[in-house]
């Protein structure tokens, strides 16, 4: 059965300054949070290294096999393999990272694929859409969007992470960012945006952790 993994990245460690919104080069989307005047929520620390954490180990990804689907509440469902995702329009995003064990990594540079983009390819949501479940291809795990949280400004399927590409410990060879929840949210090793018209408990969100996650309101677990 596949065991959590704990571990550090210490080749990602930032200097001591925090990296500002206003030091990005054009073109760049700022993530809203990032403008706060307290950029570390409620029950965060700092940290200028890169955690690792996963439910159950990285799996192995054939990238000759890997491919990306949009299905359920979409007017088109479409697919994606390497080479076609690769060639989408993309964008960088400026985001802080906060995971729900309590650490907040700030001043993110992501670049990819702007989940927005995405469904506009896949010829828009139906009415009824109102959630996103999205599919890793580690064991099958899942994790559970409200659409305004997956379709905002700074949410994209990211491949690049301070201009290098992501390491596997860090989601590679795709990984979802959805800066405004917490981390586990952005699901590593993506496969699949399944659009839904209810919502869906996840990996976490089955073993007690909360149904949308905002690390402004501390929404950690269920109960809170």
């Amino acid at each position: 059965m596949p065991q959590p993994t704990f571990a550090m990245d210490y080749e990602k460690t930032q200097d001591e300054a925090i990296p500002a919104p206003e030091q990005q080069s054009d073109g760049v989307i700022i993530s809203p949070d990032t403008r706060r005047a307290q950029r570390i929520p409620p029950g965060q620390s700092r940290t200028k290294k890169w955690p690792v954490l996963d439910a159950g180990g990285p799996p192995r990804i054939d990238l000759a096999k890997w491919e990306l689907k949009l299905w359920g509440l979409v007017n088109e469902p479409v697919r994606w393999n390497w080479e076609e995702f690769q060639a989408l329009p993309r964008v960088r995003v400026f985001a802080d990272f906060h995971c729900v064990t309590r650490w907040s990594r700030l001043g993110n540079v992501w670049e990819g694929v702007a989940v927005s983009e995405l469904f506009r390819r896949a010829g828009g949501l139906r009415p009824e859409a109102a959630f996103i479940l999205a599919h890793g291809y580690d064991h099958g795990w899942t994790t559970n969007l409200p659409l305004p949280d997956a379709l905002s400004a700074d949410a994209l399927v990211a491949t690049l992470h301070d201009g290098e590409p992501l390491t596997v410990a860090h989601g590679a060879p795709a990984r979802l960012i959805v800066p405004q929840l917490y981390a586990w949210k952005s699901a590593k090793w993506l496969g699949g945006l399944e659009v839904l018209d209810r919502d869906q408990a996840g990996f976490w969100e089955r073993n007690g952790y909360h149904m949308r996650g905002d690390p402004w309101h501390e929404e950690r677990y269920g109960w809170s």
